[in-house]
């Protein structure tokens, strides 16, 4: 059956139901081709024949008649300038030039480079890639061979490994800072795409674009952007210092009894201490420093003063009296208004309790004469 079709099939052409195949053998039974048959080559290809393992003829998007005219290589190698018209053998390769947009690339490791603000880092990058073939001759040479299917994942991992070994000496040298390279990504992708359309010429292919999607560092080096970019946030410590303590104040002054509110007071009133002491410190380094006052004279001796005597509430029908000292307290028991059960509470004690259970009240609930005896 191969035979059959092969002596009734006379057009030659490759319609692609894929979108990885980059060079595809047209199958003929014993690669036999008869002399007046019809090649259709269509646009984004080209059709190389290869006889006996050398490349003879290529040909550009168009419909040929394969014969003398249009075979010169091949026919001078065949003898068709004698007449022949038995069909001769030879292999045709579709060659699929359009660009090939779906590759990936990234770095398994690392990249170390070395940042004018940030020391020795290391980043990582991944992106994107197109790859076209500009020269179908040097691509069956080095890469095909007689390969019947050639597709992109046979050469995807060499041209990323490539890409990647050429990203550190493009990164390095493009003189980027790290927090600019966002903005110089494109030009950074250009120049590699022309360094690898260059490199790749060898083997018949070309970067036509080159696109870096992302370059992260390592997580450290990340929370110390994120702090710089907070304090770059902040601006001026000082405002801020008092902005936020004037906040705290307001917040306290919200609760007066709270703790928190004392707490934040407290503290607030410290760093604005601070605060005036630095203020107050420029100023005060520049003025002279008083004199001196002489030694005061050792004054007469005098009595310390006394003591402050404890203040005393009394509670009488349920309402609140005082405060007294212990001399108002003997006033009111000897006037009959303080008894051993009368309820009392000093500053210290936790709650009113009986005068009568009060040891510092003792003496003055003896000093109350006893009731008069029946007349």
């Amino acid at each position: 059956m191969d035979k059959l079709r092969g002596e009734l099939i006379d057009i030659i052409e490759w319609l692609d139901d894929s979108r990885d195949t980059m060079v595809w053998r047209f199958p003929r039974y014993q690669n036999e081709i008869k002399m007046g048959a019809k090649l259709v080559v269509r646009e984004s290809q080209t059709a190389v024949f290869v006889n006996e393992g050398k490349i003879a003829d290529v040909f550009p998007p168009g419909t040929y008649t394969l014969e003398t005219r249009n075979l010169p290589i091949l026919s001078t190698l065949k003898g068709w300038k004698y007449g022949f018209n038995s069909p001769f053998k030879a292999e045709v390769y579709f060659v699929n030039t359009r660009q090939f947009t779906d590759m990936k690339w990234g770095t398994q490791n690392p990249v170390i480079l070395r940042d004018a603000e940030f020391g020795v880092v290391r980043v990582r990058a991944f992106g994107a890639f197109a790859a076209r073939v500009v020269d179908a001759s040097r691509l069956l040479r080095e890469l095909v061979g007689t390969d019947p299917q050639f597709r992109t994942e046979e050469v995807q991992e060499y041209l990323r490994q490539l890409m990647v070994g050429r990203l550190g000496g493009a990164l390095a040298t493009a003189g980027v800072p790290l927090l600019d390279l966002a903005a110089h990504q494109d030009a950074i992708g250009r120049r590699l795409a022309a360094v690898l359309t260059e490199e790749l010429a060898e083997v018949g292919i070309a970067i036509p674009k080159f696109v870096i999607e992302n370059v992260s560092v390592p997580p450290e080096v990340e929370q110390a952007l994120d702090k710089r970019t907070s304090m770059g946030a902040v601006g001026d410590l000082d405002r801020y210092t008092r902005f936020q303590a004037a906040n705290a104040m307001e917040a306290a002054a919200n609760n007066p009894g709270g703790e928190a509110g004392a707490g934040i007071g407290l503290g607030m009133g410290m760093a604005m201490g601070q605060q005036m002491a630095r203020t107050m410190g420029g100023g005060a380094a520049t003025q002279p420093a008083p004199a001196q006052p002489a030694p005061a004279q050792p004054a007469a001796a005098e009595p310390p003063p006394l003591p402050d005597q404890a203040q005393w509430y009394v509670g009488v029908g349920g309402q609140r009296q005082g405060p007294y000292d212990l001399s108002g307290l003997a006033e009111q028991a000897n006037a009959g208004a303080l008894a051993a059960d009368t309820l009392v509470w000093r500053a210290g004690m936790a709650q009113w309790q009986p005068a009568g259970q009060v040891p510092e009240l003792a003496p003055v609930l003896a000093s109350v004469p006893p009731p008069l005896p029946p007349q």
